[in-house]
């Protein structure tokens, strides 16, 4: 199990650029930022502001990446069903190579029906958009003509370049808590992210993967788990 710390970075926080360089120092495996592409004024749950304060995640980790040299870099979580594919795929890639091989996608697909409705999401059917996402970017990422024809996304042959560094791409892991996260995890992910969880919680959730692992003929060893704990502090006024 990797330990890394999670953080919510604003405009009027701690700068990373300022903030990776300790993280590396004080030996962690890993610094993780969240993602919030809009956040409506209007919802029916309670979403706190700081939330739609935050920059571009693989922006903030693309300026953790130039001043650090070991530290992994991951998303935890970036919304993929409110982007395209096309779009991604670049956007990793890029930081990916510019990081040497040192991002992680961890990835999940929003929980805002609100914000989902503004770019076209599929809500009521958000892990078969996300489960298509990911498939769509492993075609991006592996293969030098690539092409999806799914449900959601549906593209004819292109080249999409760089390719990422990490071999075959950056790990993706899945940032959902409830029981069908592992079976997706098993299926089409590489691992999952834990946000805030017991120790005794996750440890169940690793027994479950094993046991799925194991009866899907894949090694139990290949799935990660990266805890994440997380701190917010709210801007003062």
């Amino acid at each position: 199990m990797h330990i890394g710390i999670g953080t919510i970075l604003t405009s009027y926080s701690i700068d990373i650029l300022d903030l990776a360089p300790k993280v590396e120092k004080f030996g962690f495996e890993s610094i993780w930022t969240g993602d919030q592409p809009v956040l409506p004024v209007n919802t029916e749950k309670k979403i706190p502001k700081i939330w739609g304060d935050i920059p571009d995640p693989l922006i903030i980790l693309s300026r953790a990446s130039a001043v650090t040299k070991n530290l992994k870099l991951g998303t935890a979580i970036y919304i993929v069903n409110e982007r395209n594919p096309l779009n991604i795929a670049k956007e990793v890639a890029s930081l990916d190579m510019y990081s040497n091989g040192r991002f992680i996608f961890g990835v999940g697909t929003g929980s805002i029906k609100e914000e989902a409705i503004l770019f076209n999401s599929d809500f009521d059917h958000r892990w078969t958009q996300a489960k298509e996402n990911i498939e769509a970017l492993k075609e991006l990422w592996t293969k030098d003509k690539s092409e999806y024809h799914g449900q959601y996304y549906n593209f004819n042959p292109v080249y999409s370049y760089p390719k990422p560094i990490s071999k075959p791409h950056p790990k993706v892991l899945l940032g959902s808590m409830v029981d069908k996260a592992f079976r997706r995890i098993v299926d089409y992910a590489d691992g999952w992210i834990p946000i805030g969880l017991e120790p005794n919680l996750i440890k169940k959730g690793r027994d479950k993967l094993n046991k799925l692992a194991e009866k899907s003929n894949r090694n139990p060893s290949e799935i990660d788990i990266n805890v994440i704990r997380c701190k917010t502090r709210q801007k003062s006024h």
